[in-house]
């Protein structure tokens, strides 16, 4: 990676793990898992061996206690190697380090340890067929029903859907608007619990996304996260990490794409000269690594605002990750035009990525509802 002159040797050290975890274990899969539609688990697990399960759940609790400063580079190294795999990662460590936030010692006992070792995988429910960007529109039901919640409802888009083992689930349990949200451990094999088709994407393939469907689920009341009406706030907290790691799977697309095209003008020639030699496309090389640099140094100010507490923290992340992920996407796109027709070509990898990079401007919060965060904080002080 570029621009690491600021980071310190502990985070060049788990940088250099990680990415040597990438190329190894991932990129040379990648394209194969994409068309094949594999979700590959066993090299889930490889990756919770070095810590990658539990990225930001505290050590007492059994995971690697990094902060976001340290995940950002984590998932950036991963998505060198896989999108699709990385983004999947970075999800399963949201729910982790919500269990580790919010939950009870009770529930941080039961789901942890299989979370940190990904023999256990998340997935977090919060999208719906009719509520997406305004989330606290959700219509999903949590009924009190003595010592147990009754939930009925549809969950959307949602990644590892089928295969995870362990599902946040926010559900109403009083009136309309954020404050009526609560937040519940939904285990896969809870009577009522099944799943809609694996969604035909564009990308991310290697990994799946079904809709959960909530048939009067039955769990005891111990399976709530937090106190009844604090599910929307535990869910956006949530969110302003999901969105960093996003951000940097986007970065760690891009800067792959942007390797690949310098390997192959270097290797290609036109007119009698290396098309690297060429300054029309020296100079578009130049834009691409300077706005990935740019939005990089964005991404890890969000980070190290969010590990601070700043108050500013949200309005950055969700700075971060439009910026990062718009910006990822086009450079892929322009490395894919790079290369000429052989960009198009799956072999060459450089369209899975560009296909994978595509969702990340949708999930964790569209781009245009980033931009309605940033605007909010910006004129707040003049209501």
């Amino acid at each position: 990676m570029s621009a690491v002159t600021t980071l310190t040797e502990d985070q060049l050290a788990l940088a250099e793990v990680t990415l040597d975890f990438a190329q190894e274990q991932l990129a040379p899969h990648a394209v194969a898992w994409d068309q094949d539609k594999h979700f590959p688990v066993d090299v889930l697990r490889r990756a919770a061996v070095l810590g990658l399960g539990g990225v930001y759940v505290r050590e007492e609790h059994g995971g690697s206690g990094l902060t976001r400063a340290d995940g950002v580079l984590v998932f950036e190294t991963l998505a060198t190697g896989c999108p699709s795999i990385a983004g999947y990662l970075s999800i399963h460590n949201m729910v982790a380090w919500m269990i580790d936030w919010y939950g009870a010692p009770a529930q941080r006992a039961r789901w942890l340890p299989g979370l940190c070792s990904a023999e256990t995988l998340g997935s977090y429910c919060l999208t719906e067929p009719g509520a997406g960007s305004d989330a606290a529109a959700l219509r999903t039901r949590a009924e009190r029903d003595g010592g147990h919640y009754v939930l009925t409802g549809v969950k959307q888009f949602i990644s590892g859907a089928g295969a995870s083992d362990l599902y946040i689930v926010l559900a109403r349990t009083g009136g309309g608007g954020p404050g009526g949200i609560s937040a519940f451990v939904v285990e896969r094999g809870d009577p009522g619990v099944s799943f809609g088709a694996n969604e035909r994407k564009m990308g991310w393939n290697a990994q799946p996304t079904r809709q959960v469907v909530l048939d009067g689920v039955r769990i005891p009341a111990d399976r709530r996260l937090g106190a009844e009406g604090e599910g929307f706030r535990i869910a956006m907290h949530a969110l302003n990490g999901g969105r960093l790691g996003i951000a940097a799977c986007s970065l760690g697309g891009a800067q792959s794409a942007l390797d690949r095209s310098l390997t192959h003008l270097a290797d290609r020639e036109a007119f009698g000269a290396r098309l690297l030699d060429a300054q029309a496309l020296q100079f578009r090389l130049a834009d691409m690594a300077t706005e990935l640099t740019a939005a990089r140094a964005l991404v890890r100010q969000a980070a190290d605002a969010l590990d601070r507490g700043d108050p500013g923290a949200a309005q950055l992340c969700a700075m971060a990750k439009r910026f990062a992920t718009d910006t990822g996407f086009s450079v892929a796109d322009r490395a894919l035009q790079l290369h000429g027709g052989y960009g198009y070509l799956s072999e060459y990898g450089i369209e899975k990525i560009v296909r994978d990079l595509r969702v990340h401007r949708i999930l964790e919060g569209t781009n245009e509802i980033m931009n309605v965060i940033v605007a909010r904080g910006l004129t707040e002080s003049l209501r």
